[in-house]
């Protein structure tokens, strides 16, 4: 019987593994639309919270996805403290489902069919559809794993006395809490812990103050997880993992105290005599009174927190965090977002040595940290997996990849600065330094507000003045050289015009791909073509 209960359990796990994933990529995107039109205010971002976990039954995965908002700069810490409230909340769900339709419907009968179903949509079905079928699947083997673990439940309760450990005292809770915690960890689900849990209640293997103990030792289990992945994560994941933990903590601890008042409670509410939903409702209720006491502090709470745990000096790649790189679109956001923290750091380097001090910048170690963060940006969109079938999304990643490029080569021609000096020579050379930095301050306008209209026909135009300045000065300095200039300071002056040409391209580039219109690979050589065809002048 024991391999019955454990085998129920691997086929409860594996249902809400294909549930969640299923649902996540059923959803796409828009999962980050909801969650980010959700969180406005505390009681929306509980709500939304509430609302995304009960949808793909995972706390975890609504946690990672707030993790990946925070780095990606789309939701602050302090909107995220309420996700995560909520999440506590949403989680409970599964204990409903167990206790009203696993354990009491027999639902066995319609789960198969629906697993075949599931099934055959995921290996017949594209897209959204396969994604659905695997949910569906998911689904149906949550109620097989459910029976099993009933069966397994009911014969092990023969052989073995659940009931050992004593509820009544202090040390027993202690003890019970204590187990709930392990089983947590080990299943790596706290959904499945509460699962076995209401099983064991209602086949009457434990009493219902055991199973109250259990549940609050699982709700604190939970956090382990998010504790070990957040050590050496980025400082957002650290920050809502501590959040995650300081909630369950407390709540926890409220709910132990409330422990004797439980069989009162079902007395009062006519629960006495179903177990099950007793301990499913305790559940729901202490983590809406968790929510109740902390809501009110949740902005001190927040600052708390990040007091504890402050942000690492701004760091260009501080929006990058492996952990969300497979939530591909809070993903690329994440990776746009430290592209224009780069592009910010290179468009002020080129107006800084264009100024009037001499060929140097003020942020120096900016610009050197500017390589190392788009080798991380790049490796960061390595881990992204994008369909071409899902076009948006590829197209997006498609033009990070570009923008990456682009910068690349820009840093290239910032490393030859000392053109600088020649291109403040008065006359052609210097009305052209004038008309890139006049481009390059509109771009950094747009990269300090980039949720609005890029100035890409500005930069486009600009980029192609450049290149008309190129081929007409150089004929011009060629056929000077001729004449009184010396060969020398012909080619410096050509070299010095090829070099504000070669910026002003890259910079206009990078701005289109950053602003996500293009994503064609030749739609860069077509650009270069272009203006390589227009007639100077």
């Amino acid at each position: 019987m024991a391999l019955t209960l454990l085998g129920g359990i691997g086929i409860f796990l594996l249902g809400m593994v294909l549930l969640t994933d299923g649902l996540k990529a059923a959803a796409g995107g828009a999962l980050r639309g909801v969650l980010g039109r959700l969180t406005g205010g505390p009681l929306k971002a509980v709500a939304s919270g509430a609302a995304i976990t009960a949808l793909v039954q995972s706390s975890s995965a609504t946690t990672l996805a707030t993790i990946g908002f925070v780095s990606a700069g789309l939701l602050t810490f302090q909107q995220s403290v309420g996700v995560i409230l909520g999440a506590n909340i949403g989680t409970t769900s599964t204990g409903w489902i167990v206790s009203v339709l696993g354990l009491k419907a027999n639902i066995a009968t319609v789960a198969l069919p629906l697993v075949a179903v599931g099934a055959l949509m995921r290996l017949l079905g594209r897209e959204r559809t396969a994604s659905i079928g695997l949910a569906l699947a998911g689904f149906g083997l949550i109620f097989v794993g459910i029976e099993f673990m009933q069966d397994g439940m009911a014969g092990l309760a023969d052989d073995i006395d659940l009931g050992a450990v004593s509820a009544d005292g202090v040390g027993g809770r202690l003890v019970l809490a204590g187990i709930g915690l392990l089983m947590t960890v080990l299943m790596q689900s706290s959904s499945a812990a509460v699962a076995t849990t209401l099983t064991a209640v209602f086949t009457g293997a434990i009493g219902l103050e055991a199973a109250a103990a259990l549940v609050v030792g699982q709700n604190v289990g939970t956090t382990v997880t998010a504790a070990v992945a957040a050590i050496g994560a980025s400082t957002p994941a650290q920050r809502t993992a501590l959040a995650h933990i300081g909630f369950n903590v407390l709540t926890a601890t409220a709910a132990f105290l409330l422990l004797p008042l439980v069989p009162a409670l079902a007395d009062a509410t006519g629960l006495q005599d179903d177990p099950a939903i007793a301990v499913a409702a305790f559940h729901t209720g202490f983590n809406f009174l968790g929510v109740a006491l902390l809501l009110p502090v949740a902005a001190p709470y927040a600052r708390v927190i990040e007091r504890l745990i402050p942000e690492r000096d701004g760091a260009l790649t501080r929006h990058l965090d492996p952990s969300v790189a497979s939530i591909s679109p809070v993903a690329l956001e994440a990776a746009r977002r430290t592209l224009l923290n780069v592009a910010t750091v290179e468009y002020r380097a080129i107006i800084a040595i264009l100024g009037r001090d001499g060929g140097s910048h003020p942020n120096g170690r900016a610009l050197a940290d500017a390589r190392p963060a788009l080798a991380e940006a790049r490796r960061f969109l390595a881990l992204v997996r994008t369909s071409p079938d899902s076009t948006a999304e590829y197209h997006r990643h498609v033009d990070l990849l570009h923008a990456i490029d682009h910068l690349d080569r820009m840093l290239d021609a910032l490393a030859e600065s000392h053109h600088a000096t020649v291109a403040r020579t008065p006359g052609p050379l210097h009305e052209a330094s004038m008309r890139l930095a006049g481009g390059i301050h509109a771009a950094l306008d747009w990269v300090a507000a980039p949720d609005g209209s890029a100035p890409l026909d500005d930069l486009g135009a600009m980029s192609a003045a450049l290149a008309a300045d190129r081929r007409h000065h150089r004929r011009e300095l060629l056929a000077r050289a001729a004449g009184f200039l010396s060969p020398d300071d012909a080619m410096r002056q050509v070299d010095a015009m090829m070099w504000l040409d070669r910026l002003g391209y890259h910079a206009w580039r990078a701005a289109v791909h950053l602003a996500g219109t293009e994503a064609d690979a030749a739609a860069d050589v077509a650009a270069y073509d272009e203006r390589e065809a227009r007639p100077a002048g």
